[in-house]
């Protein structure tokens, strides 16, 4: 089961979200800012796609 997704940064946010979302049925990805403020949670079964101004993303999305 893929837990990152490395391969993303630099793609559309969106394209990324749906690439997450099919490639592990059991996390679910949320698009965010780069600079947004989240709690340091745990949650296996979500992933955070942080994208830039211009909805390209700028770090490795990972579960939790």
């Amino acid at each position: 089961m893929k837990i990152s997704w490395p391969e993303l940064v630099g793609r559309r946010g969106e394209e990324a979200k749906e690439i997450i979302d099919r490639e592990n049925t059991k996390v679910t990805a949320k698009i965010i800012s780069e600079n947004a403020v989240v709690l340091a949670v745990v949650i296996c079964d979500r992933v955070y796609v942080r994208v830039n101004d211009q909805g390209i993303v700028t770090r490795t999305p990972i579960v939790g």
